[in-house]
């Protein structure tokens, strides 16, 4: 699977810096060693407050948020399958950006749903200071990932929309390909840069993060110094990073739209579907990082129920807005469960005629 492939390499690569040879071979080094080489820091595990701290509730939170994570799981799953199934979906660049994209949503909801989960069965929601980092790492990798490949997606509706007579030779393989390597650049790049900014921070104490994951606004505020600098950095980073994204794919949906009534009438209802399942992404994904990161680091109450959002109810939403407004996706839907070999007894079942019928 193409996508799958260059998916699994991409996160690998922040580990290629990580060893160091020692007697009698090769370890790892994990983050807190990093961290001890940096700073002095006393703390070395952190206490997530979580969502709630009524036991009662924290059980009712844990079945919701378990068919929440569920629905994730099979609705991004079923579009990568689906994608990858279909060699007429494979070949156009609009569901090619899809599979990553749900691709990304899938290895998104992994870095933080299964630790909430967990701790809404314990009393101590503890999480140590290398696992804290290596989830901002991932939670920013992805994020900024998707939040290019959006832009990118944005993109390909413009020039298929716009000039629809190049399309075919504008959006070629080998620029999709290159589009998709340059939104995990993209993503290393912005991750690498807010761990490199944490990763210096002494952490004296108190160690509780009010939330459910750990991410860079609640860390910075544990530390032990002055953060002015480093929140500015940040804000600057993550912040202008988001609204400049999203600032362009509203423009550029803007564009499109004026196009689509100045220009176009033949099939202008499947276009406009196109875009609004496309605007509908974009508003639930930047509006809660635009609140989030372009403000001064304090609390607000809303926080909790953003990061809800956009760690858990966009990507179970996205296969959703994807599918249900589109007539190609459903349809092939359609014929990967007319597909034996997808499920494996049945695949058994027809190499056995298949071995027999060779025989008579």
């Amino acid at each position: 699977m193409a996508f799958l492939s260059t998916a699994s390499q991409a996160p690998a690569g922040v580990w290629l810096g990580s060893c160091a040879v020692v007697e009698g071979g090769f370890r790892s080094l994990g983050i807190l060693d990093l961290i001890k080489t940096e700073n002095n820091s006393k703390v070395t595990e952190f206490a997530l407050l979580g969502l709630s701290s009524s036991w009662q509730l924290q059980l009712f939170l844990f079945l919701i948020f378990l068919l929440f994570y569920m629905a994730i799981i099979l609705g991004n799953l079923l579009i990568v399958l689906t994608v990858r199934a279909d060699a007429h979906l494979l070949q156009t660049p609009m569901y090619y950006f899809l599979g990553y994209l749900s691709f990304i949503d899938l290895c998104l909801s992994c870095v933080t749903v299964p630790k909430m989960l967990g701790n809404f069965l314990q009393q101590d929601k503890i999480i140590s200071l290398s696992g804290c980092l290596a989830q901002i790492y991932f939670l920013h990798f992805l994020g900024a990932s998707e939040m290019f490949l959006l832009t990118v997606m944005a993109y390909d509706r413009y020039v298929a929309i716009c000039n629809p007579l190049h399309y075919p030779t504008v959006m070629n393989r080998p620029l999709c390909f290159q589009l998709v390597f340059a939104c995990w650049c993209g993503g290393f790049i912005h991750s690498i840069t807010q761990v490199t900014l944490v990763i210096q921070l002494p952490f004296c104490g108190p160690n509780e993060l009010d939330n459910f994951y750990c991410d860079v606004p609640q860390v910075i505020k544990l530390a032990c110094m002055d953060t002015y600098v480093v929140e500015v950095l940040i804000v600057s980073n993550s912040g202008l990073l988001s609204l400049v994204c999203f600032l362009v794919l509203l423009f550029s949906y803007a564009v499109i739209l004026i196009t689509l009534r100045t220009r176009f009438h033949q099939g202008q209802s499947k276009a406009l579907s196109t875009c609004a399942s496309h605007l509908t992404v974009v508003s639930l994904i930047f509006v809660p990082c635009v609140f989030v990161y372009l403000r001064p680091f304090c609390s607000f109450s809303m926080d909790k129920v953003l990061s809800v959002f956009y760690t858990v109810i966009t990507p179970m939403l996205n296969p959703l807005i994807y599918t249900l407004r589109n007539t190609d996706m459903k349809t092939a839907m359609r014929k990967l469960r007319t597909k034996p070999c997808w499920v494996p007894i049945m695949c058994l079942e027809t190499c056995d005629r298949h071995l027999v019928t060779k025989h008579q």
